[in-house]
């Protein structure tokens, strides 16, 4: 029965999720939700998600620390979180300059809408939506899903490789090129973890990476859609 809960659950992150988020982002009524709205959605869907997977991973593993969640080295857990955050900050700052010249497709309207543009959005987007990104996804993509499928497949570098796809699937609402982009940070961000066995140096650049991308390179570089709910239908102007 373990096996059965593990396995299903290992399908519904494989192709559940990704097919969730493609059908939500067809939603026609998606763009004129307000902003404070989708992000509390989407707080709520990934704690939904991620105490399914805690209450799987209670029943059929025999411990969390085997997840990742064990301790780590205050300097190697600088160390890491430095460079990933460094690194994504760095490619993501490079997609959307090669965006801004027109070499690189431009963002999908749902990725503007999300960009914050009040001091209230901006404050839920800090202490909410980046938090549970990061704790969340890390858990479930390199925490659960990475060791699953290294089991399954007795080879961590398949591992490695599914788990950075399922990630860059599950952000399918951001086309394709958004999808190769996650890709590329989940395998960037499930290193440290295949290095120390630790999630935490994950969590914490997941944590910098979004609130960096949400609160600088975000404003900066993608002006929000010009839709109704572009302003969050909040009854603030941007600031």
């Amino acid at each position: 029965m373990a096996t059965i809960i593990a396995l299903a659950f290992t399908a519904l992150m494989l192709f559940g999720v990704p097919a969730l988020s493609l059908v939500t982002a067809r939603r026609p009524d998606l763009r004129c939700i307000p902003r404070s709205a989708l992000y509390l959605s989407a707080v709520v869907s990934q704690w939904t998600l991620a105490l399914l997977g805690l209450v799987v991973v209670f029943l059929a593993r025999p411990s969390f620390a085997e997840l990742g969640f064990r301790p780590v080295p205050a300097t190697s857990l600088m160390l890491w979180a430095g460079l990933l955050t460094s690194l994504s900050l760095g490619g993501l700052g490079l997609f959307l300059w090669l965006e801004e010249k027109g070499w690189w497709p431009a963002e999908s309207d749902l990725v503007r809408l999300l960009i914050p543009t009040t001091t209230g959005e901006r404050w839920l987007a800090l202490l909410l939506v980046a938090p549970t990104a990061a704790w969340c996804e890390e858990f479930l993509y390199r925490g659960y899903l990475l060791f699953e499928l290294t089991r399954l497949l007795r080879l961590p570098t398949w591992g490695w490789l599914l788990s950075s796809i399922a990630f860059g699937a599950a952000h399918s609402y951001q086309r394709w090129d958004g999808m190769v982009r996650a890709s590329v940070l989940g395998a960037l961000l499930a290193l440290p973890v295949l290095r120390t066995g630790s999630l935490y140096p994950s969590m914490l650049a997941h944590f910098l990476i979004d609130a960096a991308a949400l609160l600088w390179l975000g404003p900066k570089f993608l002006p929000p859609p010009s839709a109704a709910g572009a302003y969050g239908a909040t009854g603030e102007t941007p600031e």
